[in-house]
């Protein structure tokens, strides 16, 4: 826990959350804060210039009409242009990008980190054949304590992590950053074939990813009312 007390008030946030669109862009219901757990571009063409014509054209402009007072985003293993240096010029678009990084929105303290186990060498991959995972921990500790939601792409080990083949490819760092960081949300995605939602002591735990292993969407996006935390 955080040194300062936290409550919980009666004031509530809609939060509406999508993961791995991969190029579609569903209609959203209005909410104060819409998340995007990453894997935003098409698969279509990986070229980061490519990425990049469509995050500033027909992405942008999805963006800007969704009835959202909040957008908050990470990237994920097909976001390529994340890790070059054309991520700059994305910066501006109407969101709140976060790489290992936490913002206040709302009311609510947001964290965001783009990171998964290794995954066929695509982007924000750690390291290949890690034991135990310490780059992931190296980057997860980076999650504050008194952190209230929880944006990761790829899921923690033994929620929503179990592919077609019957590999758990969830993180034990992750998961055991959760059990200390405690957020009373954590959405992420990666993982089309694991679509959910869990508790995990007093963390909800979703996966929200909007399409299925053809790469379609078939999921509607998660819907949560989250109260906001009174910090004293």
């Amino acid at each position: 826990m955080s040194a300062s007390s936290t409550a919980v008030s009666s004031e509530t946030r809609r939060i509406v959350a999508i993961c791995d669109q991969h190029g579609h862009l569903p209609e959203v219901e209005p909410c104060d804060l819409l998340l995007l757990g990453g894997d935003l571009c098409p698969t279509d063409d990986h070229d980061v210039a490519h990425q990049q014509r469509w995050l500033l054209g027909p992405f942008r402009e999805w963006l800007a009409a969704a009835p959202a007072t909040r957008i908050v985003a990470i990237a994920g293993n097909h976001d390529f242009v994340f890790q070059s240096p054309l991520a700059a010029t994305l910066r501006d678009l109407p969101w709140t990008y976060l790489e290992d990084e936490t913002a206040d929105v709302l009311g609510l303290r947001v964290h965001g980190t783009p990171w998964q186990p290794w995954f066929g060498g695509w982007a924000f991959n750690a390291p290949r054949g890690e034991p135990g995972e310490p780059f992931l921990a190296e980057r997860f500790a980076l999650i504050p304590d008194d952190v209230d939601v929880l944006l990761v792409h790829g899921p923690p080990r033994g929620y929503g992590d179990r592919t077609q083949s019957g590999v758990d490819a969830g993180s034990t760092a992750l998961l055991a950053a959760i059990e200390r960081s405690r957020p009373r949300l954590c959405v992420f995605g990666h993982i089309h074939e694991g679509a959910g939602r869990w508790q995990h002591g007093p963390s909800e735990l979703i996966n929200a990813t909007l399409v299925d292993l053809r790469y379609q969407p078939v999921h509607r996006p998660a819907v949560v009312d989250l109260p906001v935390a009174e910090r004293r």
